[in-house]
């Protein structure tokens, strides 16, 4: 039960060849993720938004502000990706930054907004990616794993499905 509350769409499983429509539909995810997660979110009340989507979890305040944190940090690693020959990544404690005070109390407007003009400009520069483009590669330092940028497309279109996942869930089971 755990599992599927913490992976309620189960981990992201990118496929070896990854082909063109792939690419456009994992764009058009990213692309329409930050009005999603407005809509889902909008009427939910400052105690909703405290509420953890699970035991030890986030809570959507705090799922919401990581959206913004985490894709703010790929689409860096995108434009690193492009610029230099195969880079070493920064990785970051994502749970770390959750525990922020910004992350735990900022109004949820300021990550969504951000998130919209974020979204803009990643999928503007997604969709102008040449198959070349696609093949370059970043490293992450964790796992020493070589990441495409093909596949980075697929790992945050399922990043997105993944928080909103979450987030719809809590809002069913509680019955919001």
């Amino acid at each position: 039960m755990l599992e599927k509350l913490k992976y309620p769409i189960e981990q992201p499983v990118i496929p070896k060849n990854i082909l063109e429509k792939d690419i456009v539909n994992w764009i058009k995810t990213i692309e329409n993720f930050p009005t999603q997660l407005e809509n889902i979110t909008v009427h939910l009340s400052e105690v909703q938004l405290n509420t953890t989507y699970r035991e030890n979890g986030w809570t959507i305040r705090q799922v919401v502000h990581h959206c913004a944190d985490s894709h703010l940090n790929s689409y860096i690693r995108f434009k690193w990706a492009l610029t230099e020959d195969q880079p070493i990544i920064k990785a970051y404690y994502e749970d770390k930054w959750a525990e922020l005070f910004d992350s735990k109390t900022a109004p949820i407007a300021l990550s969504i907004n951000f998130l919209k003009a974020l979204h803009a400009k990643w999928v503007y520069f997604l969709k102008g990616l040449t198959t070349e483009d696609l093949t370059k590669t970043f490293i992450h330092p964790e796992s020493n794993k070589h990441i495409k940028l093909s596949e980075n497309i697929g790992i945050y279109a399922w990043h997105c499905n993944h928080h909103f996942a979450h987030i719809n869930n809590l809002i069913i089971s509680k019955k919001w």
